[in-house]
């Protein structure tokens, strides 16, 4: 394994990450969702006080599966075999984070959804990258 390319596809995947999920979830579809359930989720502006320990999350799971992605294909690997890793990784995020959440949290079908549909191409996006960097 390589650390610099992992390091590199960490940073690089936490980009991607935030800035797909930018255009994603600021989509006033998805932002309406959001705001039929203001006891459940944070305001904009009381995120923007902890958005840093958010990023710093983010980057340390990047890391973890740059790693993985590392271990798997230690060569390196295609943007087919990045794209099947993500999507690896968006199921996974699908049952343990967003079907979870749909039990947890009093929130509605159309906003798990939208979530699920959200995260897996941000999931799938983020593996082209790690396999883009770590090559």
């Amino acid at each position: 394994m390589n650390v610099t390319r992992i390091i590199l596809a960490a940073l690089a995947a936490t980009v991607v990450y935030f800035i797909i999920g930018g255009l994603v979830f600021t989509r006033a579809s998805m932002r309406n969702e959001f705001m039929k359930y203001q006891s459940v989720y944070r305001s904009q502006e009381a995120m923007k006080g902890v958005m840093p320990i958010g990023m710093v999350g983010m980057l340390l799971s990047m890391l973890a599966l740059a790693v993985l992605f590392a271990m798997i294909h230690p060569a390196g690997g295609s943007v087919a075999a990045g794209a099947e890793f993500g999507a690896i990784v968006g199921v996974y995020a699908l049952g343990s984070f967003v079907l979870h959440n749909h039990v947890n949290l009093n929130i509605g079908a159309k906003l798990t959804v939208y979530q699920a549909i959200a995260y897996f191409v941000e999931w799938v996006a983020v593996g082209v990258v790690i396999s883009r960097v770590y090559r």
